[in-house]
C-alpha cells in the first residue's frame, strides 16, 4: 500500500508539474500572440471608434463629367434557357426566380466617388489593379476651405490653407490622405450645378507641397475634377504624370475631424482599370460626435427593409 501510495503521489507530482509547465507555456504563447496581434487595437480603439461614410451611392442621374454618358441599371437577363427554370432573355426577379441579380451597363470607369490612378492620364502609370494593398488604411487629414468656397464657388485651395492646418495640428504626416473640404458634395443632387464651373479645386502649388514636401499618399476633393483648369487639367496632369493618385467625389467631410482620424480605402479591382469605383470610410475617435460605432451598426445581421425591394424607373432596387 505504501509503495502504491508513493507511486500515485509521484505520478500526481509529475502530472502537476506538467500541467503547470503547460499552463506557463500556454500563457507565454498567448503573450506572444498578443504581442504580434492587432486584435488588441481593434478591441481597445476601433470597436469604440466612430465610422463615417465618405462615399456617394451611385445611381443613374448623378453628376457626370462633361462628354460622358450615364450608366444603366436593370435586372440581369438569362443568357440561356434552363428547362423548367427560366427562358433565355427573361429577367432574374424575386417573383420568377426568388432571386435578384442586377446588371450594370457601365460606359466608363469614372462614375461617382472615385479612386483616380495615374493610368487615367499616364500611359506608363499604375492602373487600378496595380494599386498596392498598403493603401487600405491611412491617417486622415481634412483641410477645411468651405468658408472660402461659400464666398467664392471657384475657390482653389492654397498652400496657405494647408499651412494654417499645420499651425494648428502640426506637420501633415507622411503617407497620409489629405482631403480638401469644400462642402461641394452637398450639391450632389444638383448634377448640372455640381459639374458646371466655377467649382472649388486644388491648386497645383498645393499638390506639389503635399507630395514633394509632405510626402502624402494622396489628396482628395469633393468635385469630380481636381481644379478649374479644364481642358488643360494642369493639376491633374502634373499629379498623374508623377505617378500619384487622387480621390474624387468624396462626401460628408463636414462630419469628420480635421485631425486624429483614419481613412479606410477600398475599390473595385478591374484589371487595367483607369478609374476606380471607390468606397472611403473615415474612422474617428470614440469621443467624436458624428458617425456610428460597431455596437450601433454591427453589420451582422444587416438591416432589414420595412417594405419589399422593387426596381424603380432607373432600374435601381429600393
Amino acid at each position: 500500500m505504501t509503495d502504491s501510495r508513493h507511486k500515485i503521489s509521484r505520478r500526481a507530482l509529475v502530472g502537476s508539474a506538467l500541467l503547470m509547465a503547460g499552463g506557463r507555456a500556454s500563457r507565454a504563447a498567448d503573450r506572444a500572440v498578443n504581442a504580434s496581434s492587432l486584435w488588441g487595437l481593434y478591441d481597445s480603439a476601433l470597436r469604440q471608434a466612430k465610422y463615417i461614410d465618405l462615399t456617394h451611392a451611385m445611381a443613374p442621374g448623378g453628376p457626370l463629367g462633361e462628354g460622358f454618358t450615364d450608366f444603366k441599371v436593370g435586372p440581369a437577363l438569362a443568357g440561356i434557357s434552363i428547362p423548367g427554370v427560366i427562358r433565355k432573355g427573361e429577367p432574374f426577379t424575386y417573383d420568377t426566380m426568388g432571386v435578384a441579380i442586377t446588371a450594370y451597363e457601365l460606359p466608363m470607369d469614372h462614375i461617382g466617388t472615385q479612386f483616380g490612378p495615374p493610368a487615367h492620364m499616364n500611359d506608363h502609370g499604375a492602373t487600378i489593379s496595380d494599386i498596392p494593398p498598403t493603401v487600405a488604411l491611412r491617417p486622415l487629414v481634412v483641410v477645411n476651405v468651405a468658408p472660402q468656397t461659400a464666398a467664392d464657388p471657384g475657390y482653389q485651395a492654397k498652400v496657405a490653407d494647408v499651412r494654417d492646418w499645420e499651425r494648428r495640428h502640426g506637420p501633415i504626416p507622411a503617407g497620409s490622405v489629405v482631403l480638401i473640404r469644400s462642402d461641394w458634395s452637398q450639391k450632389w443632387h444638383e448634377p448640372k450645378r455640381f459639374t458646371t464651373p466655377p467649382f472649388p479645386g486644388v491648386s497645383l502649388a498645393v499638390l506639389k507641397y503635399l507630395h514633394l514636401r509632405r510626402r502624402v499618399l494622396m489628396h482628395g476633393h469633393e468635385p469630380l475634377d481636381t481644379d478649374n483648369t479644364a481642358p488643360r487639367f494642369v493639376g491633374e496632369k502634373w499629379l498623374l504624370s508623377h505617378n500619384f493618385a487622387q480621390a474624387e467625389g468624396v462626401a460628408n467631410l463636414d462630419r469628420v475631424p480635421e485631425a486624429g482620424a483614419l481613412i479606410a480605402i477600398g475599390f473595385a479591382k478591374f484589371a487595367g482599370g483607369t478609374g476606380g469605383f471607390a468606397r472611403y470610410v473615415a474612422i474617428a475617435p470614440a469621443s467624436w460626435p458624428h458617425g456610428v460605432t460597431i455596437e450601433e451598426q454591427p453589420g451582422a445581421p444587416l438591416p432589414v427593409h420595412a417594405r419589399p425591394l422593387r426596381r424603380g424607373p432607373d432600374g435601381v432596387l429600393r
